[in-house]
């Protein structure tokens, strides 16, 4: 049986979502000035995002994409990340279940935006197919099977051990796994799709170095 986790809510990656997040980097550029992002922001059908994650938007297809820049519009050197899943692990440390009240609560926040769906309590299992599907919508998008896939590192993430997957276009990096909610938020774990710049790292290590590998991914997606 699959070990619980205490909540998952999702919505599901479709290749939609995943080929716009792909050709930010290569889209028209819109400088770094508020008014000229608000007008792409309205353009796109996104809207300002801060009580699921802070600073973030909420695109047109109803995922949560941060981003390290102001503009992320034709800008190669941004780091964006599109969260599609929220995950609450069983804590080890809070065996008692204090922090229960509040991490269901934001937890049911998640659930309950439009599209998102959840279960409380959920499975390893349930998160893994989350995970599937937004892989088939990766591959369908960049017509590849993931470069490399690889269970998640203790050192990358809370929670289960989790699947990532890995591709590459000519100039980024796409890792699609769990990865840390770095929010005021407590023990919560996105389901996410990077995409950020080749450089971030050097080339992938060889194949069975899956020390390399971990902290290649880890070079793509932490902030």
């Amino acid at each position: 049986m699959s070990v619980p986790v205490h909540a998952l809510a999702h919505r599901p990656l479709t290749t939609g979502a995943v080929a716009e997040l792909v050709s930010l980097p290569s889209v028209p550029p819109v400088p770094d000035d508020s008014d000229a992002v608000d007008a792409e922001v309205g353009l796109r059908g996104w809207v300002w995002e801060d009580s699921l994650v802070c600073e973030s938007y909420r695109t047109g297809h109803g995922h949560v994409l941060c981003t390290d820049v102001v503009s992320p519009f034709g800008s190669p050197e941004a780091r964006t990340f599109l969260v599609f899943g929220e995950v609450y692990p069983v804590d080890p440390h809070d065996e008692d279940m204090a922090n229960a009240s509040w991490l269901y609560g934001l937890m049911d926040h998640w659930r309950e935006q439009p599209g998102w769906t959840g279960s409380r309590p959920s499975t390893v299992d349930a998160c893994e197919a989350v995970l599937a599907e937004a892989a088939r919508a990766v591959t369908e998008h960049l017509g590849t099977p993931p470069e490399r896939t690889t269970r998640s590192a203790e050192s990358l993430v809370t929670g289960p051990t989790l699947t990532h997957r890995v591709w590459r276009t000519a100039t980024h990096a796409l890792v699609l796994g769990p990865a840390a909610d770095n929010g005021p938020y407590g023990y919560l774990t996105h389901l996410q799709l990077s995409c950020t710049p080749l450089d971030c790292a050097p080339g992938l290590p060889p194949a069975g170095d899956e020390d390399g590998l971990t902290e290649w991914i880890a070079a793509h997606i932490d902030w």
